[in-house]
């Protein structure tokens, strides 16, 4: 039998700029868990017994400097890379603060949605793909 801190809860947000229709991603170095992962939505693990969307805005801070709004969930998977993973995708919207590269990322970019198929390749879920290429 598995033990329960064997399942992990990354919490991730989709940061939307609905002014230049744009999307912070930001580029991981050698990531622990998922080798092949490069570029990912700003976020992170949940520590155990955390709340997940102080943990959202608190890993998004952490990363980007940014202060966001969590305008709701959007997504959620087990990824085929990491099975023990359950991630989870919110849309936000930026509130406050200065743009920063911090946490576990060494670079943040903005981009349009559909030039993330050249940074996501792996687990980005067809469905997921179709939701940000609809961002108005």
């Amino acid at each position: 039998m598995k033990k329960l801190d064997d399942f992990n809860v990354i919490v991730l947000g989709i940061i939307f700029d609905p002014k230049r229709k744009k999307i912070l991603i930001g580029r991981r170095g050698d990531d622990p868990f998922v080798k092949k992962l490069k570029w990912t939505p700003p976020g992170g693990r949940v520590a155990h017994g955390e709340d997940l969307e102080i943990s959202l805005k608190i890993k998004i801070k952490e990363q980007t400097g940014l202060e966001v709004a969590n305008l709701g969930h959007i997504f959620s998977m087990i990824p085929k890379e990491k099975k023990n993973f359950v991630l989870i995708l919110h849309l936000c919207e930026v509130v406050k603060g200065k743009e920063r590269v911090g946490g576990n990322l060494k670079e943040i970019k903005w981009v349009n949605p559909e030039e993330l198929d050249d940074y996501f390749d792996i687990a980005y879920h067809p469905h997921l793909r179709e939701y940000i290429l609809n961002l108005k």
